[in-house]
């Protein structure tokens, strides 16, 4: 495994911890119909049909859809589990984190991963103080 493999499926598993992970298709489903997936993930070696209803839901939801590099075995490792072939990313910072490793890894991603990174350049918001009172 890459630096940067690495690097991401650790990002994976932060998000699982800060409870910012949809795992698994009912997860992903409900994640995707509450509108708070950021990024909807498919292992490399998920079944078509799997993969298809992801991109739907991803769709739906207005959240960038990927096939990551991992098989269903290394993608569950990274979430605690025995197997994965689904996932949601919940956060949007993390979201953002994650694509541009997968970005960096894979240039042929950057299309699909794009509402991502260009979320990472825009600049934030800074909140003004509200006038005191004299």
């Amino acid at each position: 495994m890459t630096a940067v493999t690495d690097s991401a499926l650790s990002l994976l598993g932060l998000a699982r911890r800060g409870n910012h992970l949809a795992a698994g298709e009912a997860p992903v489903e409900e994640a995707c119909k509450t509108r708070r997936a950021r990024l909807v993930l498919s292992a490399a070696d998920a079944a078509q049909n799997s993969a298809d209803r992801a991109m739907r839901w991803a769709g739906a939801a207005g959240a960038p859809w990927v096939r990551v590099p991992w098989d269903k075995e290394a993608l569950g490792s990274a979430l605690g589990r025995g197997t994965c072939a689904t996932a949601a990313l919940t956060d949007q910072g993390l979201a953002g984190a994650l694509a541009e490793k997968l970005a960096a890894r894979d240039s042929g991603l950057r299309p699909s991963l794009e509402p991502l990174l260009d979320e990472k350049k825009k600049p934030r918001a800074v909140k003004k103080p509200a006038p005191r009172e004299s």
